[in-house]
Protein backbone atom coordinates (compact mmCIF):
# COMPACT_ATOMS: atom_id res chain seq x y z
CA UNK A 1 0.00 0.00 0.00
CA UNK A 2 1.02 3.59 -1.17
CA UNK A 3 2.00 5.92 2.26
CA UNK A 4 1.37 9.25 0.55
CA UNK A 5 -0.96 11.47 1.90
CA UNK A 6 -4.50 12.57 0.65
CA UNK A 7 -3.03 16.07 -0.22
CA UNK A 8 -0.45 14.74 -1.79
CA UNK A 9 -1.73 12.75 -3.89
CA UNK A 10 -4.48 15.25 -5.00
CA UNK A 11 -2.13 18.03 -5.48
CA UNK A 12 0.19 15.24 -7.43
CA UNK A 13 -2.47 14.46 -9.82
CA UNK A 14 -3.83 17.64 -10.49
CA UNK A 15 -1.11 19.90 -10.59
CA UNK A 16 2.55 18.33 -10.34
CA UNK A 17 1.58 15.26 -12.47
CA UNK A 18 -1.22 16.66 -14.63
CA UNK A 19 -2.72 14.40 -16.97
CA UNK A 20 -2.82 16.66 -20.24
CA UNK A 21 -0.51 18.94 -19.44
CA UNK A 22 2.50 16.54 -17.84
CA UNK A 23 1.78 13.21 -19.15
CA UNK A 24 0.16 14.81 -22.42
CA UNK A 25 -2.83 12.48 -22.22
CA UNK A 26 -6.44 13.33 -23.58
CA UNK A 27 -5.03 15.93 -25.83
CA UNK A 28 -8.36 14.89 -28.04
CA UNK A 29 -10.96 16.85 -25.90
CA UNK A 30 -8.36 19.07 -24.46
CA UNK A 31 -7.99 20.70 -28.37
CA UNK A 32 -11.16 19.95 -29.52
CA UNK A 33 -13.42 21.26 -27.06
CA UNK A 34 -11.84 24.12 -25.70
CA UNK A 35 -13.52 26.59 -27.85
CA UNK A 36 -15.76 28.07 -25.06
CA UNK A 37 -15.13 28.09 -21.50
CA UNK A 38 -18.98 26.88 -20.44
CA UNK A 39 -18.35 23.81 -22.77
CA UNK A 40 -14.42 23.34 -21.37
CA UNK A 41 -16.07 23.45 -17.63
CA UNK A 42 -19.12 20.78 -18.24
CA UNK A 43 -16.81 18.48 -20.63
CA UNK A 44 -14.37 18.75 -17.60
CA UNK A 45 -17.14 17.59 -15.43
CA UNK A 46 -18.22 14.65 -17.45
CA UNK A 47 -14.48 13.33 -17.33
CA UNK A 48 -14.00 14.19 -13.78
CA UNK A 49 -17.24 12.36 -13.73
CA UNK A 50 -16.16 9.18 -15.81
CA UNK A 51 -12.82 8.86 -13.86
CA UNK A 52 -14.20 8.71 -10.40
CA UNK A 53 -16.41 6.21 -11.35
CA UNK A 54 -13.87 4.11 -13.42
CA UNK A 55 -11.60 4.55 -10.41
CA UNK A 56 -13.66 2.73 -8.38
CA UNK A 57 -14.79 0.13 -10.69
CA UNK A 58 -10.67 -0.43 -11.22
CA UNK A 59 -9.99 -0.76 -7.30
CA UNK A 60 -12.48 -3.14 -6.83
CA UNK A 61 -11.54 -4.95 -10.14
CA UNK A 62 -7.54 -5.13 -9.74
CA UNK A 63 -9.20 -7.00 -6.14
CA UNK A 64 -11.21 -9.44 -7.83
CA UNK A 65 -8.94 -10.13 -10.59
CA UNK A 66 -6.03 -10.33 -7.96
CA UNK A 67 -7.65 -12.94 -5.76
CA UNK A 68 -8.50 -15.44 -8.63
CA UNK A 69 -5.27 -14.76 -10.48
CA UNK A 70 -6.52 -13.40 -13.62
CA UNK A 71 -4.48 -10.21 -13.82
CA UNK A 72 -4.36 -10.58 -17.44
CA UNK A 73 -7.54 -9.36 -17.88
CA UNK A 74 -7.05 -6.02 -16.29
CA UNK A 75 -6.74 -3.94 -19.19
CA UNK A 76 -9.85 -5.67 -21.06
CA UNK A 77 -11.77 -5.19 -17.76
CA UNK A 78 -10.91 -1.67 -17.27
CA UNK A 79 -11.93 -0.85 -21.04
CA UNK A 80 -15.70 -2.36 -20.42
CA UNK A 81 -15.99 -0.02 -17.55
CA UNK A 82 -15.15 3.23 -19.12
CA UNK A 83 -16.68 2.52 -22.07
CA UNK A 84 -20.43 1.53 -19.85
CA UNK A 85 -19.73 4.43 -17.62
CA UNK A 86 -19.43 6.77 -20.95
CA UNK A 87 -22.66 5.34 -22.56
CA UNK A 88 -24.39 6.37 -18.73
CA UNK A 89 -23.30 9.78 -19.13
CA UNK A 90 -24.07 10.29 -22.64
CA UNK A 91 -27.54 9.21 -22.13
CA UNK A 92 -27.72 11.49 -18.75
CA UNK A 93 -26.76 14.77 -20.39
CA UNK A 94 -28.89 13.70 -23.94
CA UNK A 95 -32.05 13.68 -21.46
CA UNK A 96 -31.26 16.60 -19.30
CA UNK A 97 -29.24 18.82 -21.02
CA UNK A 98 -29.41 18.92 -25.00
CA UNK A 99 -27.81 21.82 -26.08
CA UNK A 100 -24.65 20.75 -24.33
CA UNK A 101 -25.21 17.52 -25.83
CA UNK A 102 -25.03 19.10 -29.09
CA UNK A 103 -22.05 21.54 -28.13
CA UNK A 104 -19.86 18.50 -26.90
CA UNK A 105 -20.81 17.10 -30.06
CA UNK A 106 -18.30 13.92 -30.91
CA UNK A 107 -16.08 14.29 -28.17
CA UNK A 108 -18.88 12.74 -25.73
CA UNK A 109 -18.31 9.31 -26.75
CA UNK A 110 -14.98 9.94 -27.21
CA UNK A 111 -14.68 9.65 -23.61
CA UNK A 112 -14.43 5.88 -24.20
CA UNK A 113 -11.14 6.15 -26.21
CA UNK A 114 -9.73 9.04 -23.91
CA UNK A 115 -6.09 7.61 -22.54
CA UNK A 116 -6.23 10.25 -19.47
CA UNK A 117 -9.25 7.75 -18.14
CA UNK A 118 -7.15 4.68 -18.96
CA UNK A 119 -4.27 5.81 -17.70
CA UNK A 120 -5.75 6.72 -14.61
CA UNK A 121 -7.22 2.96 -13.86
CA UNK A 122 -3.58 1.34 -14.88
CA UNK A 123 -1.33 4.51 -12.86
CA UNK A 124 -3.95 3.95 -9.39
CA UNK A 125 -3.21 0.12 -10.07
CA UNK A 126 0.69 -0.03 -10.22
CA UNK A 127 0.97 2.39 -7.41
CA UNK A 128 -0.98 0.62 -4.92
CA UNK A 129 -3.58 3.03 -4.17
CA UNK A 130 -6.03 1.72 -1.21
CA UNK A 131 -9.57 2.71 -1.95
CA UNK A 132 -9.78 6.29 -0.45
CA UNK A 133 -6.10 7.10 -1.95
CA UNK A 134 -8.09 5.97 -5.65
CA UNK A 135 -10.77 8.36 -5.08
CA UNK A 136 -8.67 11.04 -3.99
CA UNK A 137 -6.31 10.57 -7.40
CA UNK A 138 -9.46 10.59 -9.65
CA UNK A 139 -11.10 13.55 -8.22
CA UNK A 140 -7.65 15.31 -8.50
CA UNK A 141 -6.78 13.81 -11.92
CA UNK A 142 -10.24 15.24 -12.89
CA UNK A 143 -9.89 18.73 -11.19
CA UNK A 144 -6.75 18.90 -13.58
CA UNK A 145 -8.05 17.95 -16.85
CA UNK A 146 -10.90 20.37 -15.79
CA UNK A 147 -8.07 23.23 -15.32
CA UNK A 148 -6.20 22.57 -18.31
CA UNK A 149 -9.57 23.04 -20.37
CA UNK A 150 -10.61 25.74 -18.57
CA UNK A 151 -7.30 27.79 -18.95
CA UNK A 152 -6.87 27.00 -22.77
CA UNK A 153 -11.01 27.64 -23.20
CA UNK A 154 -10.15 31.10 -21.24
CA UNK A 155 -7.13 31.90 -23.51
CA UNK A 156 -8.76 30.81 -26.73
CA UNK A 157 -12.03 32.94 -26.34
CA UNK A 158 -9.58 35.91 -25.36
CA UNK A 159 -7.79 35.33 -28.38
CA UNK A 160 -11.10 35.92 -30.49
CA UNK A 161 -10.76 39.73 -29.92
CA UNK A 162 -7.10 39.92 -30.61
CA UNK A 163 -5.44 40.71 -33.54
CA UNK A 164 -3.21 37.81 -34.62
CA UNK A 165 -1.00 37.36 -37.12
CA UNK A 166 -2.66 34.95 -40.26
CA UNK A 167 0.44 32.50 -39.86
CA UNK A 168 -0.54 31.21 -36.32
CA UNK A 169 -3.83 31.55 -36.04
CA UNK A 170 -6.48 28.46 -35.38
CA UNK A 171 -4.44 25.47 -34.46
CA UNK A 172 -1.28 26.90 -34.85
CA UNK A 173 -1.89 28.88 -31.92
CA UNK A 174 -3.53 26.68 -29.92
CA UNK A 175 -0.98 24.08 -29.90
CA UNK A 176 1.59 26.98 -29.28
CA UNK A 177 -0.70 28.19 -26.17
CA UNK A 178 -0.70 24.51 -24.97
CA UNK A 179 2.89 24.41 -24.97
CA UNK A 180 3.38 27.44 -22.75
CA UNK A 181 1.10 25.81 -20.48
CA UNK A 182 2.94 22.89 -20.23
CA UNK A 183 5.95 24.72 -19.57
CA UNK A 184 4.14 26.67 -17.00
CA UNK A 185 2.96 23.12 -14.96
CA UNK A 186 6.54 22.05 -15.27
CA UNK A 187 7.07 24.77 -12.32
CA UNK A 188 4.85 22.61 -9.93
CA UNK A 189 7.24 19.81 -9.93
CA UNK A 190 8.36 20.52 -6.14
CA UNK A 191 5.01 20.61 -4.48
CA UNK A 192 3.19 17.68 -2.78
CA UNK A 193 6.96 15.96 -2.13
CA UNK A 194 8.39 15.87 1.46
Amino acid sequence: MNQESLGQIFINASLVNNFVLAYFLGICPFLGVSGKLDTATKMGGAVTFVMLISSMCAFGIHALLVAIGAEFLQLISYIVVIASTVQLVEMFIKKMSPTLFRALGIFLPLITTNCAILGLALFQTNKGYSFGQSIVYALGAGAGFTLALVLIAGFREQLEFAEVPKVIKGTVLTLVIAGILSLTFMGFSGLGTQ
